[in-house]
This record gives C-alpha cells, structure tokens and sequence, in this order.
C-alpha cells in the first residue's frame, strides 16, 4: 500500500501539563497543551517486507521484518516505542507497507514534556499512511504501545494531547470518559518550560511504585473505581485506617483533580494571580505528599517565585528531574529567563534549557 498522495511526512507533538500532575492513571483530570517542540517522521520507500528506522537523533539503524512485528519483543531501545505501535497498528488487522521512516524529534528526551508520546504518535499516523481511524482510536492504541510492549503504565494524558492539542488552548481532559474542553489561555501571560538538564534514575521505578501505592489506597474505598470517585471528606474520615503513604499519595491525587478544575475555572475568568496560586499548591503536593520531585526541581520553582513577573511554578512530567512550568507576565519574560538560567547556574553549574512553550495544534500530516 503507498504512502497517501503528496503526504510523505508526519508531526505529532510534545506537550506541557500546566496542571493534574499523575492523576490520569488515577481517572481524573489533566490540563496539558500541546507544543510546537515534537516528533517529525519522513516515510519513504524500503525494501520488500522491511520496517527500517531512522533517528536524527540516534547513531544505530534498526531493520526488521514487518511479517514478525507481532512477535517482536521489547529491547529496553528508544525503537521499542515505534515497534510498539506498529505491533498495535498490526494487531486491529491493517497491514503495514514496508517504509523507511526518518524520525527527527525536536523535544528533548527525559524533559517530562513527552517525547515518548510524540514519538508514538508521529508513528501511528506515519504507519497508518492516510487510513482512517478515530483520533482517541489512535490516542489508545498509542497508549497500548507504551502499556502493553514498553512497558510503562502510563495514562492517556500524553497521547491524548498529542492527538488532540489546539493552536492557543489548553485542554481540558477527564481522563475517564475521554472526552475534553478546549481552555484559552489569558492575554499577558507566557507559559515557559525550564529544563533541569538532569533525569533521576529513580523516575521508572518510582513510577511504577507511585501506581501501586494509589491501588492499595483506593482499596479501602469500596465501590470506587478510581481515587478521583473519592472525596476529601470521604478521605479524611478514612485516613485512620490507610497506611501513612497510601493516605498521602491519596491526598494528593483527590486535591489535585480539584486544582485541575479550578485552575480551569480562573483561566476562564482570566484570573493569572489565582493560576499562579494553583500552580504552587500543585508542586508543594506533589514535593511532600507525592514525593516526585527532586533539589533541582524544587531549587528552580523556589527561585522563579522570587523573580519579578511569576505568576506561579511547579514541575511538570512525571518527576524526579525534567523541567519546571512556569506562568511568566509577557513583559518580564526575558528578565525571566536571564535570572533563572543565571542562578541555576550558580548552584548547579549547569545551563538550563529555557523553552517557550506555544499552545500548538495535534498530530498529523505536515503538507
């Protein structure tokens, strides 16, 4: 089967979750926007029965047959999450046509803005080449990719917004029923991403583990099926009876789907002083309660808060090392980012990427 007509090539992009930090496996609400930074894959012809894949950003070249992709086993390689999906693409009976695809990734690996799902997701549209499937059919079966082959278990969060991303929007997602609304975001505000430049290796592991923590806390909620169904008063009257981590991991899991919907009720209004507030609250929860960030991390959002013009910080992504947002004034930005780049420096030695995050529209095909 050929590549659709004049479409050769694919971009899906990154994302930054402004707010709803590991509450999509726990069912709740997210608020991410999708980047400008992403995934672009260039599909072009290979030999007869070969999926061969290219990175700009990698050395190696990997070659398989596409007749064994359903019995591909994961190598631990950054080519299992593009094997991943094609295994997904396979397995709904579509038959993938052999290609070379030349992958150029623009977010930056260990970011927590998403570079895993960018890459899923550039993939699934670049395999699918032009077929009709369902956007949240593409964002699921990008999910089962990660879940199911790489082994991650994730929420759709990332997927999701690849997907669905709008130009000058947030989003707003409930990650149970799978559906969102689009969130403008104010006038006279930048969101910027600074970059740690460091990845904790404890972030997998730790992953894993924060997952376990929340079931054996929504275990003593019977009748719930997910810790955004409980209350925090049904948490408060419960917590003598879960154990000290669950509890907290629980904390922060029911107060965090409420920063989500009133941070999207005060972008509505346009309420920046409130939003920034939120963001505070959220990284606080997610530094004491969750315990997922790091002396990086909470070294950049203690500095931003004292700059001039920051409306509020928090990390963002999975934790343990990736990046800060950051809600700036638009006309303190560039004061912003010399101050906070100048003092990570200082205390680290080490140069921050600073990324101007544009709300930016979903994957698909670049003309």
């Amino acid at each position: 089967m050929a590549v659709a007509q004049g479409v050769t090539t694919y971009h899906a992009p990154g994302r930054v979750n402004l707010i709803g930090e590991h509450t999509d496996y726990n069912g709740g609400y997210v608020l991410p926007a999708a980047l400008s930074l992403g995934c672009t894959i260039r599909v072009g012809p290979a030999s007869d029965g070969q999926l061969v894949l290219r990175s700009r950003q990698m050395p190696d070249t990997i070659e398989m047959d596409i007749a064994s992709v359903l019995d591909a086993r994961p190598r631990k390689h950054w080519s299992d999450y593009v094997i991943g999906v094609a295994r997904e693409i396979a397995s709904l009976g579509l038959v993938i046509a052999p290609a070379t695809l030349e992958i150029d990734a623009s977010v930056p690996t260990g970011s927590g803005l998403s570079s895993s799902a960018a890459l899923e997701v550039a993939t699934a549209y670049a395999l699918l080449a032009g077929r009709p499937l369902e956007k949240l059919e593409i964002a699921k079966l990008c999910q089962r990719a990660e879940r199911n082959f790489v082994g991650m278990p994730c929420g759709i969060m990332d997927q999701y917004a690849s997907v669905f991303g709008a130009a000058h929007h947030a989003i707003l997602l409930d990650c149970r029923a799978l559906t969102h609304q689009l969130v403008p975001i104010p006038d006279g505000v930048e969101i910027v991403a600074v970059n740690t430049m460091v990845k904790h290796e404890l972030g997998s592991s730790a992953y894993r583990q924060r997952v376990a923590e929340c079931a054996e806390a929504l275990s003593h909620f019977p009748g719930k099926a997910t810790l955004r169904d409980v209350t925090l008063g049904e948490l408060e009257r419960t917590a003598s009876t879960i154990p000290e981590i669950p509890l907290a991991r629980a904390r922060h899991i029911v107060l965090e789907c409420w920063r989500v919907l009133q941070f999207h009720e005060a972008a509505q209004a346009g309420d920046l002083e409130r939003m920034g507030r939120l963001f505070v609250e959220s990284h606080r929860s997610l530094q004491h309660d969750y315990e997922v960030s790091c002396e990086e991390l909470d070294y950049l959002v203690d500095t931003a808060l004292t700059i001039p013009g920051v409306y509020g910080a928090r990390m963002t992504g999975g934790g343990f090392g990736g990046c800060t947002v950051n809600l700036v004034k638009s006309s303190e930005l560039e004061n912003f980012e010399t101050a906070i780049a100048a003092r990570y420096k200082e205390r680290f030695g080490i140069d921050a990427t600073i990324i101007r995050c544009q709300p930016s529209a979903g994957a698909g095909p670049v003309e």
